[in-house]
């Protein structure tokens, strides 16, 4: 009896045993669960755009760059994408940044996939949006929402490079003041541009924040435009132009953009071009228009450069 007791005892004993080894092993399985899913929310965090909240990745390492201008900004913020549409590409002033970079357009849905981005930026009214939000967390902006120092600082609160972006728009500043003196002392104050662009067969006439080296002359060199320019064209932004009324918009001098979009530049051997004063002072002063498109700091730095050493000569 004895004997038959003590046997019931040890083998409580070690049920006992099984059971708590169980129940520690379970908690410490629970524990590693929780501190995975604690791990999880830490490597994300909530971008506030202009569709609501977004949970973006706290520190993106594989970004698909699919708003055309936009590339450069994560370039100069030290990110390269994984993928771009097909317009940053022909971008001389990002040097060889994108030749190993994946071209998608907008029926790449496939290869986008095959990918695999952590993160999707793109325009606002992308069409295949609702698709990019199924592979990726994915952030719109509005091109025309923000000048070019805030498009800078927006693109590095999406991507958690807020300080750096703030920290080249300061440097910018300080660069843009020193242009703009030594510009201003080679041909004085109240000399007055116009930037404009043949694109296939039509032509335009761009305003203060549209690229084309605008976001140079007319911010950060502070450079005046004709009346009729600024009243019909600062507003929206860029106007479709015929030649006969290049005279009507036309500044003292004259920056054309050439190569893009097979463009024909006929007008240049019109009377109407050459009676120009701007030209007639050899004032029209021709610019890549494929790299000029472009309004981020390394596309920004390069026109800057550019458009001082054309107007200080």
């Amino acid at each position: 009896m004895k004997k038959g007791f003590k046997q019931l005892l040890l083998s409580l004993s070690l049920l006992a045993l099984v059971f708590a080894l169980a129940a520690c092993s379970e908690n410490t399985s629970g524990e590693s669960s929780a501190e995975k899913d604690d791990s999880d929310k830490q490597d994300t965090r909530v971008y506030e755009g202009e569709n609501g909240e977004v949970e973006v990745p706290k520190e993106p390492e594989r970004v698909a760059m699919l708003a055309a201008t936009y590339a450069g900004n994560l370039l100069e913020l030290g990110i390269t994408p994984i993928a771009v549409n097909e317009y940053p590409k022909s971008n001389k002033f990002y040097g060889d940044k994108l030749d190993d970079v994946e071209v998608v357009t907008a029926d790449s849905y496939e290869k986008l996939l095959e990918l695999n981005p952590d993160l999707i930026i793109t325009y606002s009214d992308d069409k295949n949006l609702k698709k990019y939000e199924e592979i990726a967390p994915t952030v719109t902006m509005s091109y025309d929402k923000y000048d070019y120092m805030e498009q800078h600082v927006e693109i590095g609160k999406i991507v958690g490079k807020e300080d750096e972006a703030k920290a080249w728009v300061e440097e910018w500043k300080e660069k843009a003041a020193d242009a703009r003196e030594k510009v201003k002392a080679a041909i004085g104050e109240d000399k007055t541009f116009m930037v404009m662009e043949a694109y296939g067969k039509d032509m335009y006439v761009y305003g203060e924040n549209w690229g084309r080296g605008t976001e140079v002359i007319y911010q950060a060199l502070e450079l005046k435009a004709p009346k009729k320019l600024e009243e019909d064209v600062f507003g929206p932004g860029w106007k479709a132009i015929s030649t006969e009324v290049i005279p009507t918009y036309a500044g003292d001098y004259i920056f054309v953009g050439t190569g893009a979009g097979n463009p024909d530049n006929s007008f240049m051997e019109s009377d109407v071009w050459k009676e120009l004063p701007a030209v007639k002072n050899g004032n029209a002063i021709q610019f890549d228009s494929e790299s000029f498109y472009f309004n981020d700091p390394i596309s920004l730095e390069k026109e800057l450069e550019f458009i001082v050493e054309e107007l200080t000569k």
